[in-house]
């Protein structure tokens, strides 16, 4: 991924184009608890993506999902933060691709508790079927994907 990068930038600098403006990867924050592996696993999911990842180890990360108005129902371990949108949970980055392309009227995406087979989440071929669900406003959510 990092070396398609790398070519897809010489091009674009070729071209006469900004590397960086013509393939600005999108950042992502993610608000984690320092001890908590699986969140750095997801984070190295979304970082193989293509997302430009920046780790906020924090002591509490409820008042982040309070201030993103993710309910105790929905929450998982940790809260990202992507071009406007909440990201909760192991939430794989096809799906916070394909929010992103489509600019979805909602909050964001949950992935409630801690699915295993999610990314960050892998135990060997062990896999739990889970839904990603999209946050609506009014904190009502739908099935966005399934997996």
């Amino acid at each position: 991924m990092k070396l398609i990068r790398v070519l897809l930038c010489s091009l674009a600098t070729a071209a006469g184009l900004s590397g960086l403006t013509a393939f600005a990867a999108t950042e992502a924050t993610v608000y984690k608890s320092p001890t908590c592996g699986c969140c750095k696993k997801w984070m190295s999911h979304l970082a193989d993506h293509g997302f430009a990842v920046t780790g906020k180890d924090v002591p509490d990360v409820i008042p982040y999902k309070i201030d993103a108005k993710v309910g105790p129902k929905l929450a998982s371990c940790h809260t990202a933060f992507i071009d406007g949108y909440v990201i909760e949970g192991h939430v794989p980055a096809a799906d916070i691709q394909r929010l992103l392309k489509e600019r979805t009227d909602a909050r964001g995406l949950v992935v409630p508790g801690m699915p295993i087979g999610s990314p960050g989440m892998e135990q060997g071929n062990q896999k739990q079927p889970y839904e990603v669900l999209l946050l609506h406003h009014d904190g009502s959510t739908s099935v966005f994907a399934s997996h």
